[in-house]
C-alpha cells in the first residue's frame, strides 16, 4: 500500500472518529429538542420516539404564556451587552498599560491581577452582595453587572495579545506624532480584533449562563434573567418534562448559535497570545 493511500485511510478514520464523537455530544441536545414538541404521554412511550404526527408548539406556547420569557430574554441581553462592552474597554486599557508602559511595580501589579484568577468566585459572593445591598442597587441592571465589569482573565487575555505586537510599531507611531490613546484606538485595538471577539464571546457565554448572582440581587419578575425564569418554571412544572424541555431549549439554542457563529474567533483569540509573553 502506497504512502498516499495510508494517509488517506488515516484521514478517513480520523474524520469518522470525529464525526461519531460529535454526534455523541450533539445527540442529547437533539433528543431534548425533539421531545420538547411532544406531549407527556409520547415522551414516556415505549419504545421511545423522536418524531410523531402529534408534534406541536403547545409546550412553547405554554412556556411563553406561563412566564414573561421575552422580558427575561431582554434583561439577559442587556446584562450581557453591558458586561461584554465594559470588559472589552477595561481589559483593553489595563492590558495596554501592562504591555507598553514602563512604571514602578508593573510586574507586581500584573502578578496581583493574575493571582486574582485563583480566587474562587464563591468566596467574594457575600461581600459583593452586601455591597450591592448597601448601595441599594438590587433589582437594577447596575446590581446585576457591577461585580463583572472587569476581570483578571480578560486583562490577561488582552495583555498576552498586546505583547505580540512589535515594539517598533509603537515607536514608529510616536515618531509620527501619535499619542498613546491614538495608538491604542487606531492601531492596537483594530489589530486585536480576533482577541477582542474571543473575549466578547467568552464573556457573553459566561454572563448568559449566570444563575446564582441574578437570583440573589433580583426580586421582581421585571428584572429577572432568562436562567432564573427557566428555573422558576422548572420548579413549578417539574412533572411535565415537555414544558421543562421547551423552556430549556429556549435558553440553550441562542447560546449554542452564538457559539457556533463565533467559534472561529474564539480559537483565534485563545492562540493569539501564545507566541510571546
Amino acid at each position: 500500500m502506497s504512502a498516499k493511500a495510508i494517509r488517506q485511510r488515516k484521514e478517513r478514520l480520523s474524520f469518522t472518529v470525529k464525526l461519531l464523537v460529535g454526534l455523541l455530544i450533539v445527540f442529547p441536545l437533539f433528543y431534548g429538542l425533539c421531545l420538547s414538541f411532544l406531549g407527556l404521554d409520547e415522551i414516556f412511550s415505549n419504545p421511545p420516539v423522536l418524531f410523531s404526527k402529534n408534534m406541536s408548539l403547545e409546550n412553547y406556547v405554554y412556556v411563553f404564556g406561563r412566564v414573561p420569557m421575552l422580558t427575561y430574554f431582554k434583561n439577559t441581553l442587556i446584562v450581557c451587552a453591558i458586561e461584554v462592552i465594559a470588559q472589552i474597554v477595561t481589559s483593553s486599557f489595563a492590558a495596554y498599560a501592562f504591555s507598553f508602559f514602563e512604571f514602578k511595580g508593573r510586574k507586581f501589579l500584573f502578578a496581583v491581577v493574575t493571582a486574582s484568577l485563583m480566587i474562587p468566585y464563591e468566596s467574594t459572593l457575600i461581600c459583593n452582595y452586601l455591597t450591592i445591598c448597601n448601595l441599594r442597587l438590587t433589582d437594577t441592571y447596575a446590581g446585576l453587572t457591577l461585580p463583572f465589569l472587569a476581570s483578571g482573565m480578560s486583562i490577561f487575555l488582552m495583555r498576552q495579545f498586546y505583547m505580540t505586537l512589535p515594539r517598533e510599531l509603537k515607536e514608529a507611531s510616536v515618531i509620527d506624532g501619535c499619542s498613546d490613546m491614538g495608538f491604542l484606538v487606531r492601531i492596537a485595538f483594530p489589530l486585536s480584533l480576533s482577541a477582542t471577539c474571543s473575549l466578547a464571546l467568552y464573556r457573553f457565554i459566561d454572563a448568559y449562563n449566570q444563575y446564582f448572582w441574578p437570583l440573589l440581587v433580583t426580586n421582581r419578575d421585571q428584572m429577572r434573567t432568562l436562567q432564573i425564569g427557566t428555573g422558576i418554571l422548572k420548579d413549578s412544572e417539574a412533572a411535565n418534562y415537555g414544558i421543562v424541555l421547551a423552556a430549556a431549549m429556549v435558553v440553550i439554542v441562542p447560546a449554542v448559535l452564538f457559539f457556533i457563529i463565533g467559534q472561529k474567533w474564539l480559537v483565534k483569540g485563545m492562540i493569539a497570545g501564545a507566541v510571546k509573553g
